[in-house]
């Protein structure tokens, strides 16, 4: 029998908290289910503090357990958060129940309406891509027609694993080793990437 882990997330308000833990204690005795811990967060907190305590809970969940909430508002800032991680407790095996939804999404094979649900999700997240995809489109395209140039500006060049061995890379050059060599001595795999490398920032010109 897999865990179960109820998930809290609310204003600033103790009533609130209240509130939930009774929900979710009730909902969980008709369910006949044993809670073994409550994880809460409140919506004031920061950001990353938010991050943390969801990811704290799905690195305690593992095939077979459950995520109970009062609502599927409860485990994002927006649509895609929550289909995301909806998504991702569905291909984990974990069970959630959404109770204000009445979403029990069980890991059984021949439970239909969970079927449903998860397609739906699937969709949706295939959506929200799609919309973001389209807004930047058409945001770069108003950018284009104002006579916005996109793209970094010509020349920029763009930081690189091989920055760190830079002057030894200068260095060496300098001694007239080839670039296979200088790759082989400074254990990179690919002196294509290296070459590519020295000549993007003219390294040869400056020995």
């Amino acid at each position: 029998m897999g865990k179960t882990l109820a998930y809290i997330r609310v204003s600033d308000d103790k009533q609130d908290v209240k509130n939930q833990r009774h929900e979710i204690l009730e909902a969980s005795r008709l369910k006949d289910i044993k809670i073994d811990d409550f994880i809460s967060i409140t919506m004031t907190s920061r950001k990353t503090t938010v991050q943390r305590r969801i990811d704290e809970a799905l690195q305690r969940l593992e095939e077979g357990d459950t995520l109970i909430v009062t609502e599927l508002s409860r485990l994002g800032r927006n649509t895609a958060e929550i289909i995301a991680l909806v998504n991702e407790l569905v291909k984990r095996g974990i069970r959630l129940i959404a109770l204000k939804q009445h979403i029990d999404l069980s890991t059984g094979q021949h439970d239909m309406s969970s079927k449903i649900i998860v397609m739906v999700f699937s969709l949706l997240a295939e959506l929200e891509r799609d919309l973001i995809s389209m807004r930047t489109k058409e945001a770069l395209s108003a950018k284009k027609s104002q006579g916005i140039r996109l793209g970094k500006p010509k020349g920029t060049l763009q930081k690189s694993k091989f920055d760190a061995d830079l002057p030894r890379i200068k260095e060496l050059l300098s001694l007239g080793l080839s670039v296979r060599k200088i790759a082989s001595l400074l254990g990179y795999t690919n002196h294509f990437a290296l070459n590519t490398y020295v000549n993007k920032r003219k390294l040869r010109e400056q020995r």
